[in-house]
């Protein structure tokens, strides 16, 4: 299923208004091993100056959630010194199947761009069972590093947005 052309998506830096919405976020379980809710990951990303959640929108409804780090963590995935990890990426389970996700995900790069002109590349780590995400991801203009680490609940392969 398609996004329907006169639903507008963005992408947002998170703010209060969102909370509400992004508590409610629903995720089958052979899906919540694979990232966390936004409810569960909400606190630490506003504490952190490291973490940035993002938030993907729907005709300004939150229908998606992310969160972009900047901290030393990110060197077990890049040695390129201005690189971001993308963290958490989940799409409410009723808004699954709508295009949302792709479309979010495209316009990463234009907001990147924007809002931290210093990046030159997202990286992620995709679990290497979670074909849907990984496809998601290389479909979104990510390439796949040929790197694979060992992630809490198996294999990774690391993927790459370029930037610049």
């Amino acid at each position: 299923m398609n996004v329907k052309q006169d639903v507008k998506v963005e992408l947002s830096l998170y703010h209060s208004q969102h909370k509400e919405t992004l508590n409610k976020f629903y995720l089958p379980e052979e899906q919540k091993q694979f990232t966390g809710l936004p409810v569960d990951i909400l606190s630490l990303a506003i504490e952190d100056i490291h973490r940035f959640p993002l938030v993907i929108l729907a005709d300004s409804i939150p229908v998606g959630f992310f969160v972009l780090y900047d901290g030393e963590d990110i060197k077990a995935y890049t040695t390129k010194e201005h690189a971001m990890l993308l963290r958490a990426f989940s799409i409410n389970h009723a808004d699954q199947g709508k295009g949302y996700a792709k479309k979010g995900l495209l316009k990463l790069t234009d907001f990147v761009k924007k809002n931290f002109p210093q990046i030159e590349e997202i990286v992620l780590a995709v679990n290497a069972k979670n074909l849907p995400a990984k496809n998601l991801y290389l479909r979104s203009g990510f390439q796949d590093s040929g790197v694979l680490r060992i992630g809490p609940i198996g294999p990774q392969h690391i993927l790459v947005l370029p930037i610049r």
